[in-house]
């Protein structure tokens, strides 16, 4: 009986030993907890505690995405707005983030919407939903170093979205289309505008081309006339007496040919008027007239 005594006994100690052995995983943290009181931090890898007397928690202190649900905010000109944050935290005191607060996560999450609702609260509703880079940065400072006393640093916080209320969203979206319409009524305007005076400028431009052309030619045929008078006033200057008497007869001839009865000629002339056929004939014709 003792044999078989010692030999229950020696199995039941080595079990014990053997379930006392533990595994911390990789980027985690051990809190030893003897008799439901802390005793000490280990770190990842093989540990030993002594069952029933003492327990293990184990902590990650791995980087932990959280989202944060959309929530509602006043802002300073009394509109309601709805918000949804992301971040990333991670655990950088084990034994603060277990022991110092029932559920820390939960009390970083209030803390960061604290901050949100009192940053978001001193604008203004068209501040705000312009300002989103600037708002993380300000959350990002406010936060800090105040959830270390939750044993967690957050690492990024981000603000998703900041999304008016429906009855404000549809008189945003009725004052945009205004907004664009006048602006399109605007543009059309200006085009207009600008296409008349466009108009206006290539018409005055052609009427001013024309009139150049027109004052060009003019020139152009003045000075070829004053060339021409210059080369006639220049052969005629040359011209002997023997050239315009030639041009008298020849003018004398031409209205002989015509109908016409009046002849002219030079007063130097008048004396041999009786010499033309013509003349003479008339001038016989007087004279018996007058004889009788």
């Amino acid at each position: 009986m003792i044999h078989v005594f010692l030999t229950i006994l020696i199995l039941l100690i080595v079990i014990y030993f053997i379930t006392g052995f533990r595994i911390v995983p990789q980027n985690y943290e051990g809190l030893i907890e003897t008799l439901g009181k802390y005793s000490k931090t280990v770190k990842a890898g093989f540990v030993f505690i002594w069952p029933i007397f003492q327990r293990i928690r184990k902590v990650s202190l791995a980087l932990q995405p959280l989202e944060i649900s959309k929530y509602r905010i006043i802002t300073k000109d009394n509109a309601e707005i709805t918000t949804s944050l992301t971040l990333n935290y991670l655990v950088t005191d084990s034994y603060k983030y277990f022991y110092n607060n029932t559920d820390s996560v939960e009390s970083m999450v209030q803390l960061i919407r604290g901050h949100l609702r009192d940053i978001i609260g001193r604008m203004e509703l068209n501040e705000a939903l312009g300002s989103t880079s600037q708002i993380n940065a300000q959350l990002s400072d406010a936060i800090g170093d105040l959830t270390d006393i939750y044993g967690i640093r957050v690492v990024r916080v981000n603000v998703d979205e900041l999304l008016p209320s429906p009855e404000i969203q549809k008189a945003m979206d009725k004052q945009l289309t205004a907004d664009r319409e006048k602006t399109a009524a605007i543009a059309k305007a200006e085009g207009e505008a600008r296409n008349i005076e466009l108009t206006t400028k290539a018409k005055n431009d052609a009427l001013v081309a024309t009139a150049k052309a027109n004052a060009e030619a003019v020139k152009t045929q003045a000075d070829a006339d004053a060339y021409r008078i210059d080369k006639l006033q220049a052969s005629l200057s040359k011209a002997g007496d023997g050239y315009f008497r030639n041009q008298s007869l020849d003018s004398f001839n031409h209205l002989a040919d015509g109908q016409n009865n009046l002849v002219v000629v030079d007063k130097d002339d008048m004396t041999d008027l009786g010499k033309i056929p013509a003349a003479k004939k008339v001038w016989d014709q007087a004279d018996s007239s007058n004889d009788e």
